[in-house]
């Protein structure tokens, strides 16, 4: 029977394979990184611009409940905003006090959707937000799993619906003398992180 470790780096190397062949996928629809930009060529952004729906044509299509609700949603990006300065404060600095790795905000708030010429200005609005937002959970995830590690690296007993990045180094449930005995080298257990540095 397989370890949980070896399933967790199985599952690590597949989302390597998945992340390759997304950036693959550039060649396919024609563009091209240039350090945070993204270039199509001439030819692919004129036929995208066709493609865009005109304001008018975009309200005019939308469902009236989707235009009433949409308030809710941009309401939420007040505490999105606040959870994102004070996380990044905290791991300014508590990680050093800690001596934890600090997570590179850039890794993981990516914003680049606002490129693509077949969106019209709301929808590339909506892109830039739902790309933002979700990002944001990633980041403040990986900050949290990792101040996880460090005060309560101790697995769930309950089945749980995903794992963070750091979950497999934690400590099984119930096994007091491996926690009182581990505690002091898993809160220094971050070389994997040094070295992707």
């Amino acid at each position: 029977m397989r370890t949980l470790e070896e399933i967790i780096n199985d599952i690590q190397q597949l989302e390597q394979e998945l992340l390759q062949e997304l950036h693959r996928k550039q060649e396919e629809y024609s563009y091209i990184i240039e350090g945070k930009r993204i270039r199509f060529a001439e030819e692919t952004r004129n036929y995208h611009k066709t493609l865009a729906k005109t304001l008018t044509a975009y309200f005019a299509d939308a469902q009236p409940l989707h235009i009433l609700t949409a308030p809710f949603i941009y309401l939420c990006i007040l505490p999105a905003l606040a959870m994102d300065v004070v996380v990044s404060i905290y791991q300014a600095i508590c990680f050093r006090v800690y001596g934890i790795p600090r997570v590179r905000r850039d890794d993981y708030i990516v914003i680049d959707r606002e490129s693509l010429e077949y969106l019209n200005a709301i929808e590339k609005l909506n892109c830039v937000y739902c790309g933002y937002f979700n990002r944001l959970v990633a980041y403040v995830q990986e900050i949290t799993a990792r101040t996880e590690q460090y005060w309560c690296p101790i697995k769930h007993a309950r089945k749980l619906k995903a794992i963070h990045s750091r979950y497999h180094k934690f400590i099984e449930y119930g096994d007091s003398e491996n926690y009182q005995n581990r505690l002091d080298e898993l809160r220094g257990d971050f070389d994997d992180l040094r070295r992707e540095s």
